[in-house]
């Protein structure tokens, strides 16, 4: 099994492959250690159809948690900012629980789909939530007000959003 392992990878990453889906599908089966050491190698390379492919197989995995972090970095790197999407997608895969300020980064910086995905996680996943997470995510929503207009409906939008769940985690704090 192990020599298949760099057969799959090679195919998946074959510009000329109409099935490259497919093999990324394979390896996520697999899903060994090694397979996600080779697919966290490849989402941090240069090739970005290549490193969405080894998201959507790394979001397959069931033991795929020392992926996040990388996936993460990937995410937040500016270089990506306008075309990390189907990297925010792919994290529907993995345990989020202690993602919180991550995924509120994505929602408040990221382009129109990353900040949409991340929304939809920040409402459905139950996150271990701390006052340290909220007052992280507090100066992440400073950042972003003091670098955005104020008059934009996308600034009014998450400013009504942001209160809302800023509030919801303070009434937590306050059942405890």
């Amino acid at each position: 099994m192990d020599n298949k392992i760099p057969y799959l990878l090679e195919k998946m990453c074959d510009k000329s492959e109409n099935e490259a889906y497919d093999y990324a599908d394979k390896l996520a089966e697999i899903g060994t250690e090694e397979v996600v050491d080779q697919l966290i190698e490849i989402i941090k390379g240069d090739d970005l159809d290549n490193a969405y492919l080894a998201a959507r197989a790394l979001g397959k995995i069931e033991n795929n948690q020392k992926a996040l972090d990388p996936l993460l970095e990937v995410i937040h790197d500016s270089g990506n900012k306008n075309k990390n999407g189907q990297f925010v997608q792919a994290l529907e895969g993995f345990d989020l629980s202690n993602k919180f300020v991550d995924l509120f980064r994505v929602y408040l910086f990221g382009n129109f789909k990353s900040s949409n995905l991340a929304k939809h996680y920040l409402d459905y996943v139950e996150f271990d939530l701390t006052p340290r997470v909220l007052k992280k995510a507090e100066k992440h929503w400073n950042h972003f007000e003091n670098n955005v207009s104020k008059e934009s409906d996308d600034y009014l939008m998450k400013k009504d959003e942001v209160e809302t769940i800023f509030q919801e985690i303070k009434n937590l704090f306050s059942e405890e």
